[in-house]
């Protein structure tokens, strides 16, 4: 009897683990890559097999199988995903919370959401739906918007659309925890179209924003700020050494509202593409912003506290003050900040009596103050095309000057100060 027993529970168990090794080769043979498929591992257990990322979107949302997700979760990069099915409109619903993604134009940080409701719906390869990005306030209204997108055999083209909505309420939904939107009044709109392209992960973005106010973050007290750099250059806007400024970190300066969506745009652009150096899209007024309020982590958080804050000097300050304040308080590179405190360390004179070619070399430092003059003290001196290309951008100056300039900077050699000890 217990022979007759254990035989049949051996037999059972053989059964069941036929099942399953045949339930297996079938889902992998079901969702094995054609030829030239886009395609990602997948691991089941201790199983690892490759599927077609296009046929398992497929399975994933046809009306015969995805009513079977219903109620069941999936463990993702972004975040776990709970899928639901909603059988009158055949709609496959996703909700991630929280969820979260990493955008490197925006610091080394995710982009986190509290909760994000997405709809998917396929017909043929189109797909299409809506989505809602929660905020942690029950009080505030979600951002709310539509997507579709195009599935082809090596690729999936998405583009996706936010309403026009609030910019407060965008802050409220990304950065929840922000101390500044307890006293901050932040009036305008933002809607966002946006495309994404993957497995390659590429993507572009087109903001619409209108209004942008910021109010209630006291940065009109920098209107008689001092700065701990040192004396103060006193330097007027049309001095060689602002206009090199200008022409090197912000040549919108006089004409954006505190941020510039165009240079932001290229940054986001530039950024995705193997092999570039980075590239900032940050203002003047965000850099200054950076250096007296918000520190330099690079983090998402960070940026949208830096915007706020630059928004509101833009409103409060003025041009004027903005320039002096980020004049007297940037980074030169060996401890040193501040342009008087720079001009006279690197060129034995006072920043107003620079000539064009000593104030577009320190201009040309900005980007990159330690790593320029370390360069500077090694080579003996910096990069050449950089300092072509920043007099090349300074306005406001005749033909004769200009020309007068690129022969000086193409001329100058200066001695590099040696290190403090």
């Amino acid at each position: 009897m217990k022979k007759t027993l254990r035989f049949v529970l051996f037999g059972l168990l053989a059964l069941v683990v036929t099942a399953c090794v045949a339930i297996f080769l079938i889902v992998k043979l079901a969702l094995a890559p054609a030829a030239g498929e886009w395609s990602t591992t997948v691991k089941a257990g201790p199983l690892n097999f490759e599927i077609g990322v296009p046929t398992a979107v497929r399975v994933a949302t046809s009306p015969w199988f995805a009513p079977y997700l219903d109620g069941h979760s999936l463990d993702t990069r972004f975040g776990t995903l709970r899928f639901g099915w909603k059988p009158a409109g055949e709609l496959l619903e996703m909700q991630c919370a929280p969820c979260s993604a990493d955008v490197q134009a925006l610091g080394t940080q995710p982009i986190k959401v509290e909760r994000l409701v997405a709809t998917v719906k396929r017909d043929g390869n189109t797909l299409n739906g809506t989505f809602e990005a929660m905020p942690l306030s029950t009080d505030t209204t979600p951002l709310q918007g539509h997507w579709d997108g195009k599935l082809a055999p090596k690729s999936l083209q998405l583009n996706a659309s936010v309403q026009d909505a609030p910019i407060a309420r965008w802050y409220a939904v990304l950065v929840p925890t922000l101390p500044e939107l307890q006293r901050a009044r932040i009036g305008g709109t933002l809607a966002l179209r946006g495309q994404l392209a993957l497995p390659d992960a590429t993507f572009a973005v087109q903001p619409n924003i209108s209004q942008f106010t910021v109010e209630g973050l006291g940065t009109e007290a920098m209107l008689n700020a001092r700065t701990s750099c040192g004396p103060s250059a006193r330097l007027t806007n049309d001095s060689w050494l602002a206009r090199a400024v200008i022409a090197a970190e912000d040549q919108r300066f006089f004409t954006h509202t505190g941020y510039d969506l165009t240079e932001i745009l290229a940054s986001i652009d530039n950024n995705q593409k193997p092999g570039q150096v980075r590239r900032g899209g940050s203002t003047l007024t965000q850099q200054l912003a950076k250096l007296l309020v918000t520190g330099s982590d690079r983090t998402a958080e960070r940026k949208l506290r830096e915007l706020l804050y630059a928004v509101e000097m833009e409103q409060t300050l003025g041009k004027a003050r903005i320039l002096q304040l980020y004049l007297d308080n940037a980074p030169w590179g060996g401890n040193i900040c501040g342009a008087e405190a720079a001009a006279r360390r690197y060129f034995k004179r006072s920043a107003r009596t620079l000539e064009p070619a000593q104030a577009v070399w320190l201009a040309a430092m900005l980007h990159k103050p330690q790593a320029v003059l370390e360069q500077w003290r090694r080579d003996g001196h910096i990069d050449a095309d950089r300092i072509k290309w920043v007099a090349e951008g300074i306005r406001g100056i005749s033909r004769n000057q200009r020309e007068a300039l690129l022969k000086g900077v193409a001329a100058a050699k200066f001695t590099a100060p040696e290190a403090a000890p």
